[in-house]
């Protein structure tokens, strides 16, 4: 699932609106759209506004129509895209300033500090068509259940009898005494790493018995606690399935360039210059 933020810079509720509703039926011709407003009115006032926090009032819906709505106070943003990453191609946050997400600003011309796909003065300023387009090309936002739910969708789900999954996550140190990590900061070799991550998926799914593989490493900031990296790997029987896991994370870590930047409460250094 892609998700794309919207901020309004002084444009106001109308105009926002507009452009939201182009936004939406502009990638509702690509897949599902759920859309996720926050409401920091209601919030308690001593929380930072980001995509975890707890407090306001988060909503969201399916489809441009709003059919299908939820809403609830102490949900977080996160929670919303983590239920909507299982069914959805596309989600579009409203109102959340640091989403750590590509966004598009409304009513601004100066969009410093934002990994802005776009800024419009006005709703007819935007062009949807670039923002899909560019959207696209960004990395996408997956969790092990939306990856597990692909699989299961898999053709060959049928003659599956096992799904096993790995998941590595930020590990805040390796000894009581060591100095804590804060958080990993990750790129990738452009090009080179998306190609060899689809061949390393390709050849495992290749073996006897292994029916589909998803493979999905985060690049960017990931912080202490979080999920970095997901493997799973549907297959007729667990033998297989357990043995393509572990083939597959070590291969993932040996084959695809990826470069680790580790920052503790003390330092900050990139892994591979210690290697």
């Amino acid at each position: 699932m892609h998700v794309l933020g919207v901020l309004d810079r002084g444009a106001g509720g109308d105009a926002l609106e507009r452009v939201l509703d182009r936004l939406v039926d502009r990638l509702e011709r690509e897949g599902r759209v759920g859309v996720v407003k926050y409401d920091a009115t209601i919030a308690d006032g001593t929380a930072v506004h980001d995509s975890t926090t707890v407090g306001g009032d988060v909503s969201y819906d399916l489809g441009a129509d709003g059919d299908w709505t939820a809403s609830g106070t102490g949900m977080t943003v996160g929670d919303a895209l983590d239920q909507l990453a299982t069914d959805c191609e596309y989600a579009v946050v409203v109102g959340i300033d640091d989403l750590r997400h590509p966004t598009v600003v409304v009513g601004a011309a100066d969009a410093d500090g934002e990994d802005v796909l776009a800024a419009a003065e006005a709703p007819g300023d935007l062009d949807p068509d670039a923002v899909a387009a560019e959207l696209a090309a960004r990395e996408p936002y997956e969790t092990l259940e939306s990856l597990v739910e692909r699989v299961k969708r898999s053709p060959a789900a049928d003659r599956a009898g096992a799904i096993a999954t790995f998941t590595g996550r930020v590990r805040a140190k390796d000894d009581a005494d060591d100095a804590r990590t804060q958080y990993l900061e990750f790129e990738k070799y452009e090009g080179v790493a998306d190609e060899r991550m689809a061949a390393l998926e390709t050849d495992l799914e290749a073996r006897d018995g292994v029916l589909e593989v998803e493979l999905y490493h985060r690049t960017g900031i990931v912080e202490d606690g979080e999920d970095i990296v997901f493997v799973v790997v549907l297959a007729g029987h667990r033998e297989e399935a357990f043995r393509t896991v572990e083939d597959g994370i070590n291969r993932l870590k040996d084959e695809v360039p990826l470069f680790k930047k580790e920052v503790t409460v003390e330092d900050e250094f990139w892994v591979h210059e210690r290697s």
